[in-house]
């Protein structure tokens, strides 16, 4: 009968335990060198590689000249067809606050904000814009079903937040034409 091997030392039980915390540091370490690298080539490549097309407004001026005046906020029908809409986000309301647009026509969002980061979000669709004061963000949609639909601000801008909130009409088409051939914008506010 042969004897068991005697159970390792103290030593040489620290010895193994010691080199797995090392293996284990070691994996750590290279993980975290893995995310530093890909952070500093996303930033570097985002920095050399800007958006295709970034459009800047005076947000001190907004209401005042140019493509927002309160004048040119709301609905217009383009002479290809398509509606575009333009609207102002400022603390702690949407300007429109009821936006009109026909059903199964294509739709161009252009808003912007006067003072703070707002959220631009149509409840139920996949419209999702931020709006940052000295820029225009711009999006392409269409709507297949008439209602009505909540636009909420999803980024918080101050006290007043939770209760800027607007609102979107889907009208037919047949409408929406009627009620734009006697104006030069459309807007469901009275």
């Amino acid at each position: 009968m042969t004897e068991p091997p005697p159970p390792p030392s103290h030593d040489e039980g620290a010895e193994r335990i010691e080199g797995i915390e090392r293996r284990w540091a070691m994996v750590g370490i290279g993980v975290l060198l893995v995310l530093v690298v890909v952070a500093a080539f996303a930033g570097i490549h985002q920095a050399a590689m800007p958006q295709s097309r970034v459009e800047i407004v005076d947000p001190l001026r907004l209401h005042l000249s140019g493509e927002f005046i309160d004048s040119n906020l709301g609905s217009a029908v383009e002479p290809d067809g398509s509606v575009t809409v333009r609207a102002i986000g400022q603390e702690y309301s949407f300007t429109p606050s009821c936006i009109l647009v026909p059903r199964d026509t294509p739709i161009t969002f252009r808003a912007t904000s006067a003072d703070v980061v707002h959220g631009f979000l149509i409840d139920g669709t996949d419209i999702n814009l931020m709006l940052v004061p000295g820029y225009i963000s711009s999006l392409r949609a269409r709507f297949e079903t008439l209602g009505e639909r909540y636009m909420p601000c999803h980024e918080f801008c101050g006290t007043g937040h939770e209760g800027m909130w607007g609102r979107i009409k889907v009208v037919d088409k047949a409408v929406f034409a009627q009620m734009a051939a006697g104006a030069k914008r459309v807007s469901c506010v009275k």
